[in-house]
C-alpha cells in the first residue's frame, strides 16, 4: 500500500472531527474566562501582591511538609515490613550471625535509666495534698515562749506576741463572765474594766521593754564590729555596707562602672551632703530617689572626676550632671562669683539643639531656685545683642548650643577666662549635626588647667587644688598668684563614635565610663514597636486610621498625645495643614520655624493644648515631653539612630509607650538595621519585611564574587538578584 496516498473521508467522519475540533475551542476559552474571573475576584478583593506571595509561600511550606510526612510514613512502614521479614526469616532458618553480644557491665546496666542530677521539676512537695506537708505547723518551744536554736531571736520576738495574746484572751474571758453576772453592780463591773486595762498596759509594756533589750542587744552586736551577712544592703546602715553589698547593689540597679577610680554610689539623698540650698530643690522639684546614673554619676562628680555617662533616654541624665555642677559652684570662693561680669561663667553646658538646651535651662532653675546662681540659655533664633546683653550682667551658669556660644566668643560678648566645669550632653549628636569644630573651639577657649596624664599625678593635683582653694581670698587679699583649678568635664553620650573618642581622649583625664544597662538594655525594650508595609499612598488614610485606634474617644480630647515625625520641613508643612483640616488640634515644629514659635508650640504641647505634634529630627532626640502615648514615623529615618531617638520620646520615666513606623519599598538603605532592632527588642517583625530582599544584608556588603548585595542606589530586590549569593527567592 502507497503511505503517501491519500485518505478520502466520508461527510461523517468530516462531521465528526468539526466536532471535535469546536469543542476543544469551546474548552479553551471557557478556561480563559474563568482565568480572567480568578484574577479579577483576586484584585477586587483587595489582596496586595504581597498578600498573595505570602499565600504562595503557606501553601509551598505546607506542601513540603506533607511530603516529609509522607517520607517519614513510608519510612516507618518499610522498616517495620523488613523487621517483620527478619522475625520470619530467623525463625524458620536460624540465626545465621555467629558474633555474639558483648556482655553488659553490672556497673554500666542502669546507666542509660537512672538520672541522678536533680531537676526542680521533679519536687512534688509543693503541690502534695497530704494536709502534713501542704500546711507544715511550725514549732511551738515552750508554747510560745521559748525559742527555736540556730534562728535570729530578734525575728523570733517580731513574730512571737504569745504572752500578750494570752494575757487579751483571758481578760477578755474574765469580762465575758463578769457581764453575765447579774449580783455585779455597774460600778463594781467598771472599776475591774479599768483595772483589766491596766494589766493589760503592763503586758504590753513588758513587750516594749523586751523590743528595747533586742535593739540593745543589735547596736552592741555593731560596736564589736559583728555584721549579719544574711540581711540585704536595704536593710543596713551605711556603715554596714561591705564590698559585697556594694556589688549587689550596683547589680540590682545594673550599674556598669569602667575606668578611672569610682566613687561609692549613693543609695539615698539623705546619705549623702548636699548644700541645703540643693537638697531643699531636690526635695521640691519631686526626686524621691535616686535613677541609678544618678546613684553613680552624683558621687564621681563631687568628686570633681571626669564622666563619661551612658543610659538610656528618660533616664535622669541632666539632674546627674547639674547637682555636682551646683556643689562645685558652692565649693568655689567668693571671689570667683564677684568676677563673672568680667571673666564669664563658672561653668558651661552644650546641647545639640535649641529646644534640649532650653529643657535644661529650665531644670537647672529649679534646682538652684534657693541660690543666688544665676543662668541663662543661649541659643540661635534669638537676638545676640540681647543675650550679649544679659551676659554683661554676670551669668554663673551658661547653657547653649555649640554655634550660638562661638558666635557670641567671636562677637566678644562672652569670655571663658574662669569656666572650669563643662558638659556636652548628647556629644555624639553635636558630632552628628556638624557641631565639632565648635565643641573643639569653646573647649579650647575655656580657662583652667587639664589634669596630667599620669593617673597618680592627677589624684595629687586634685587634692592640692582641694587644700588650698579654701584658700585662695586671703592670697588674692594678699595679691598673691592664685591657686591653680583643674577643669572638670562631663560628657554625656547615647554612643561612641570615633569623633566623640577622640575629643574625650583629648580633653577628659582619667574618665570613670558609667552604663546603666548592658548594650541592649537602652533599645526601648517598654515600647511597643509596630512595622507596617505600606505604599506612599496608602500614608494619609492609615495614619487617620491609627490616630482614631490611639484613643476610645478623640485624640483632642486629651486622652493621649501622638507625635508624628516626618523628614523634611516641607512634609511636616502639608501633614500639619491636612490634620488640621480635620479637627485634629496640630503643633508643627521644624526648623524652618521661628524660636518664638517652637518655644510656644512645644509649651502648648507640653500643657496638653494641642495633642498631636508633627516634627522634623528637632524633636527627634532629648526633649522630654511627658506622657506622650504613640510616636508616629510617618516617613522612615535612613538611619536606624534617628529611629532609636524618634520612639524613645514615649515609654520614658519607666512608662511604655507605642511606637507605629510606616514602611515603603524606598526604605531600603534602613531595613536591614531596622530588621535587627526588632529581633534585639523581641519585638514582631512583618513578614514584608522580615523577606525583603534588602533585609538580609547590611547596606554595601558583597558576596564571595565582590558583587553587591544590597545598595542604596535603586531598587533593593533588584540590587539583590544582581548578587547571586542570597536567595533569590521573594515572598
Amino acid at each position: 500500500m502507497n503511505p503517501m496516498k491519500p485518505v478520502f473521508l466520508s461527510k461523517t467522519e468530516r462531521e465528526k472531527i468539526a466536532l471535535e475540533k469546536l469543542q476543544e475551542k469551546q474548552f479553551e476559552a471557557a478556561k480563559k474566562r474563568q482565568e480572567i474571573k480568578e484574577s479579577y475576584e483576586k484584585f477586587t478583593s483587595g489582596k496586595t501582591v504581597l498578600d498573595r506571595l505570602e499565600q504562595e509561600r503557606v501553601r509551598f511550606e505546607n506542601e513540603e511538609l506533607e511530603k516529609k510526612r509522607r517520607q517519614q510514613e513510608q519510612n516507618i512502614d518499610s522498616t517495620e515490613h523488613e523487621h517483620e521479614l527478619q522475625v520470619i526469616r530467623e525463625h524458620y532458618l536460624g540465626n545465621d550471625d555467629k558474633q555474639q553480644r558483648k556482655p553488659v557491665k553490672p556497673s554500666e546496666k542502669f546507666t542509660r535509666i537512672f538520672k541522678f542530677e536533680w531537676d526542680t521539676s521533679d519536687d512534688t512537695a509543693k503541690d502534695d495534698l497530704n494536709p502534713l506537708y501542704s500546711k507544715r505547723m511550725k514549732i511551738n518551744a515552750l508554747f510560745g515562749r521559748g525559742y527555736i536554736a540556730g534562728v535570729d531571736h530578734k525575728e523570733q520576738r517580731k513574730e512571737s506576741n504569745f504572752l500578750l495574746t494570752l494575757s487579751e484572751k483571758r481578760l477578755s474571758e474574765l469580762k465575758n463572765q463578769e457581764d453575765s453576772n447579774v449580783f455585779l453592780s455597774d460600778t463594781e463591773k467598771k472599776k475591774r474594766t479599768e483595772q483589766r486595762q491596766r494589766l493589760l498596759e503592763q503586758y504590753r509594756h513588758q513587750q516594749e521593754v523586751e523590743y528595747a533589750a533586742s535593739r540593745d542587744e543589735e547596736m552592741d552586736r555593731k560596736k564589736t564590729g559583728f555584721v549579719d551577712k544574711g540581711k540585704h544592703w536595704s536593710e543596713k546602715g551605711l556603715e554596714e555596707m561591705t564590698d559585697r553589698d556594694w556589688r549587689i547593689f550596683r547589680e540590682d540597679f545594673d550599674i556598669r562602672i569602667q575606668g578611672g577610680r569610682a566613687t561609692l554610689p549613693i543609695r539615698y539623698w539623705s546619705e549623702i551632703s548636699l548644700p541645703l540650698d540643693i537638697s531643699r530643690a531636690i526635695e521640691i522639684s519631686g526626686y524621691k530617689e535616686p535613677s541609678p546614673i544618678q546613684r553613680q554619676a552624683i558621687p564621681i562628680g563631687l568628686a570633681r572626676r571626669d564622666i563619661i555617662g551612658i543610659a538610656e533616654t528618660g533616664s535622669g541624665k541632666t539632674c546627674a550632671f547639674l547637682v555636682p555642677l551646683l556643689c562645685y559652684m558652692f565649693q568655689l570662693p567668693s571671689s570667683y562669683l564677684s568676677r563673672c561680669r568680667d571673666e564669664g561663667p563658672l561653668a558651661l553646658v552644650m546641647a545639640p539643639t535649641r529646644e534640649l538646651a532650653q529643657q535644661i535651662e529650665e531644670e537647672c532653675k529649679k534646682l538652684c531656685q534657693y541660690t543666688k546662681f544665676s543662668t541663662l540659655s543661649i541659643v540661635g533664633g534669638q537676638s545676640i545683642e540681647d543675650q550679649g546683653f544679659q551676659l554683661r550682667n554676670g551669668i554663673e551658669i551658661i547653657i547653649g548650643t555649640p554655634g550660638r556660644i562661638i558666635d557670641c566668643i567671636e562677637s566678644n560678648y562672652l569670655v571663658l577666662n574662669q569656666c572650669n566645669y563643662v558638659v556636652l550632653d548628647e556629644a555624639d549628636r553635636m558630632i552628628d549635626m556638624g557641631f565639632e569644630p565648635q565643641v573643639i573651639a569653646v573647649l579650647d577657649n575655656m580657662g583652667g588647667l587639664l589634669k596630667s596624664e599620669d593617673e597618680e599625678q592627677a589624684e595629687l593635683q586634685l587634692q592640692q587644688q582641694h587644700d588650698r582653694v579654701n584658700y585662695e581670698d586671703t592670697l588674692v587679699g594678699n595679691n598673691s598668684k592664685q591657686a591653680s583649678i583643674f577643669r572638670v568635664t562631663a560628657m554625656f553620650s547615647a554612643t561612641m563614635p570615633t569623633e566623640v573618642e577622640m575629643i574625650a581622649k583629648k580633653y577628659l583625664r582619667h574618665p570613670v565610663i558609667v552604663r546603666i544597662g548592658d548594650e541592649d538594655s537602652g533599645k526601648n525594650k517598654r515600647i511597643e514597636q509596630r512595622v507596617m508595609m505600606l505604599s506612599e499612598n496608602q500614608k494619609k488614610g492609615k495614619l487617620l486610621e491609627e490616630l482614631r485606634n490611639a484613643a476610645p474617644s478623640s485624640v483632642n480630647h486629651g486622652d493621649c498625645k501622638v507625635i508624628v515625625f516626618v523628614n523634611e520641613k516641607k512634609q511636616g508643612d502639608m501633614i500639619g495643614k491636612y490634620l488640621d483640616s480635620l479637627g485634629y488640634n496640630v503643633g508643627i515644629l521644624h526648623g524652618g520655624k521661628s524660636q518664638d514659635q517652637r518655644e510656644d508650640t512645644l509649651d502648648m504641647f507640653r500643657h496638653n493644648k494641642i495633642q498631636i505634634l508633627v516634627a522634623t529630627d528637632v524633636a527627634g532626640r532629648g526633649l522630654d515631653i511627658p506622657d506622650v502615648n504613640f510616636v508616629i514615623n510617618y516617613d522612615c529615618p535612613m538611619k536606624i539612630q534617628p529611629y532609636c531617638h524618634r520612639i524613645g520620646r514615649t515609654g520614658r520615666a519607666g512608662k511604655f509607650g507605642v511606637a507605629i513606623t510606616f514602611l515603603t519599598d524606598t526604605d531600603t538603605e534602613v531595613m536591614y538595621d531596622l530588621k535587627s532592632y526588632l529581633e534585639s527588642t523581641n519585638s514582631v517583625i512583618p513578614p514584608a519585611l522580615l523577606y525583603h530582599p534588602a533585609a538580609q544584608a547590611p547596606l554595601g556588603s558583597r558576596d564571595d564574587k565582590g558583587r553587591l548585595l544590597h545598595s542604596s542606589i535603586g531598587n533593593g530586590a533588584n540590587n539583590m538578584n544582581n548578587g547571586g549569593n542570597i536567595s533569590k527567592r521573594s515572598y
